[in-house]
């Protein structure tokens, strides 16, 4: 095609050529239909169960966290299966894209259908923002950083200011990160290893 996968997944080159945004997007929706949630995404639904105020906040736009049975889910890319027009007030929700026409054209005014995701170029969503913003400011009691790479600020904020407030922080990675360096308690492992350790030895004897 010429382009990068970052060009390629532009709001630019969305609104330019649908079709070539939206075949890569399928890709991605593919490798995701043929994955489902692990026992990380489990466990923490069982935590925000038992313990209440449990929040996510997530990148990925699999959508594994709400399908795990979490609800406190602060999805800040979006989610691939979160469709709506560009035109009018048009929006769903899809299982997959097996029934889609690629690409998707809105049922009520035939315009442009996108997924509710971040594209290269774009703004985070407003109302996301909104949430984690109130959250943070309302703070937390532990902070953990599972298997993320942390390269976006609005990632590694949550790590950092609970740093600054004293707020213990726990990193779950079995690599180095940026927050490495700072966190309380680092990990070295898998996520759903991990969290499968500490949930257990967490429950009653």
């Amino acid at each position: 095609d010429g382009l990068s996968i970052e060009e390629a997944l532009s709001g630019e080159v969305l609104r330019r050529t649908p079709e070539l945004t939206w075949k890569y997007l399928s890709q991605i929706e593919q490798s995701c239909r043929d994955a489902t949630f692990n026992d990380a995404h489990r466990i923490i639904a069982q935590m925000e169960q038992r313990f209440q105020e449990v929040w996510v906040l997530t990148q990925n736009v699999d959508g594994f966290h709400h399908d795990a049975g979490s609800n406190n889910v602060i999805d800040i890319h979006g989610d691939l299966h979160d469709l709506e027009c560009m035109q009018c007030t048009y929006n769903t929700h899809v299982t997959d894209y097996s029934e889609l026409q690629i690409p998707p054209v809105c049922p009520q005014c035939h315009g442009m259908v996108r997924p509710q995701v971040v594209l290269f170029g774009e703004m985070l969503p407003q109302d996301k923002t909104t949430q984690l913003i109130q959250e943070l400011q309302e703070g937390f009691d532990m902070v953990f950083t599972i298997g993320t790479t942390s390269v976006f600020p609005y990632i590694a904020h949550p790590v950092v200011q609970a740093k600054q407030r004293g707020v213990p922080t726990v990193e779950i990675n079995p690599g180095d990160t940026h927050v490495s360096r700072i966190v309380d308690y680092k990990i070295k492992g898998g996520a759903a290893k991990s969290l499968t350790a500490i949930w257990d030895y967490l429950q009653p004897c």
